[in-house]
């Protein structure tokens, strides 16, 4: 008795599952960051977090990481400096510029950031079997594989 065929999936499915799996990832993130004392972060602080880095950007470099103007860039800094996250300071190696440092309180949320996701990985390789994650994350690497991961996903989607 031959095994029957596996039903076929619209292929517009994919990306939508992808990016369901990508924001069930972020939603469980934010909710456990809340719960963490970070209720003020939203992912696209994290991006700029991120693209911040840990020696500091200008406003132009983090809107350009981002993908996103150098005043949409400025505004999410000016929101991250308003809620303690990141500070605006004067670059050593050059007076006229400004740099934008992580906070004490930046660089917690990133690492409470990256202790979560240890945590939301370990909650997917219980519900698929840590095999299938590894097939999952290794068939990603093969479809995206880029070097680096890129932080313009605010730019790209057009925020």
């Amino acid at each position: 008795m031959a095994t029957p065929e596996p039903p076929q999936t619209a292929g517009f499915e994919l990306p939508l599952l992808l990016f369901a799996g990508f924001r069930s990832l972020i939603d469980a993130l934010h909710a456990e960051l809340a719960a963490q004392g970070h209720p003020d972060v939203r992912p696209a602080y994290g991006f700029a977090m991120q693209a911040i880095g840990p020696h500091g950007a200008t406003a132009s470099e983090v809107g350009r990481r981002l993908g996103i103007s150098k005043q949409a860039a400025g505004k999410t800094v000016d929101r991250l400096v308003n809620l303690g996250y990141a500070e605006r300071a004067a670059d050593s190696a050059d007076g006229r510029r400004k740099l934008v440092r992580l906070t004490p309180r930046g660089v917690d949320a990133l690492v409470r950031s990256a202790a979560i996701f240890e945590d939301l990985r370990a909650q997917w390789a219980s519900a698929l079997g840590p095999g299938r994650l590894r097939e999952l994350e290794d068939s990603l690497r093969v479809m995206a594989p880029h070097s680096t991961f890129r932080l313009d996903v605010p730019g790209w989607f057009g925020a």
